[in-house]
């Protein structure tokens, strides 16, 4: 059983290549839990295979988290440009090894 969150139109896609497929509209529970585990799926392959399509993939299933928890994208990348201001991105490619007690 595959049981997993695919495209809108692949049942359609199966359908016209003479496949047939069953599948069931999730309710919003189980939508959010199954887009979380789709942005991994994704991030896998993106590992595998880092390519402009794996890298579309996990941009349209982030777009699809944000919808299904009612986060607004642009506030996202305004948040994201926010945090990068005041402690920076991730391209330096920064490896914390150890951090010794900090005194308030």
């Amino acid at each position: 059983m595959i049981k997993k969150l695919v495209r809108d139109k692949i049942p359609q896609i199966i359908k016209e290549s003479g496949g047939s497929c069953k599948y069931h509209i999730a309710d919003i529970d189980e939508f959010k839990k199954r887009t979380c585990t789709k942005l991994n799926e994704e991030l896998d392959e993106f590992i595998d295979d880092p390519c402009l399509d794996e890298a579309a993939d996990m941009y349209e299933v982030l777009r699809t988290i944000l919808w299904a928890y009612d986060i607004d994208f642009h506030d996202v990348v305004t948040t994201a440009a926010r945090k990068k201001e005041e402690r920076g991105g991730f391209c330096g490619g920064v490896v914390l090894d150890h951090v010794d007690k900090i005194e308030k």
